[in-house]
């Protein structure tokens, strides 16, 4: 299997909190079918899940779209009380977690988070997208930032533009 062939999200859904561990570069082209297992959960009646970043080795503002989207979605369903905490995120991802503002609706733990990543072996699949679809993910992910935090809007309005007359245009 190619690199770049291989399962970016590995979930223990058993699990309580569900976890998720992040290995490689989680982007617009993985993200979707971490929004669908998210989202699932949540209808499921999950209501805490844990994001393992030990191994991420980068983000883009999609991928964050959809975990605001998620938090979002969380507080949305449980009334505030369910717990999204994204787990190990070093440095620098810290750093885009913060000026996006998405501090404010997750946990993040930059430290040792304790907790066993382990049983995470059930990998999550990106179903092939037309360009519509793709492009409604990102649009929604990106609307999602600007939910979470007004000052984004100034940073995704281009792209959001973009996106929307792509979509519009179909």
């Amino acid at each position: 299997m190619l690199e770049s062939e291989k399962p970016v999200y590995q979930v223990d859904a058993y699990a309580d909190p569900v976890v998720v561990r992040i290995d490689g570069r989680a982007c617009f082209q993985n993200s979707g079918c971490l929004r669908d297992f998210i989202s699932g959960m949540i209808k499921q009646g999950k209501t805490r899940f844990v994001l393992d970043f030990q191994h991420c080795a980068s983000m883009d503002s999609t991928f964050l779209g959809v975990l605001a989207g998620a938090a979002l979605e969380l507080r949305k369903a449980t009334k505030g009380t369910g717990h999204l905490v994204l787990a190990r995120v070093g440095q620098r991802n810290l750093e885009l977690i913060r000026n996006l503002g998405l501090h404010r609706l997750m946990t993040v733990d930059a430290g040792d988070f304790n907790m066993n990543f382990d049983k995470c072996d059930q990998p999550l699949t990106q179903a092939q997208q037309d360009e519509v679809t793709s492009a409604r993910m990102v649009l929604q992910a990106h609307e999602n930032l600007v939910a979470a935090d007004e000052s984004n809007r100034s940073k995704f309005q281009d792209v959001m533009s973009f996106l929307k007359n792509r979509v519009d245009s179909k």
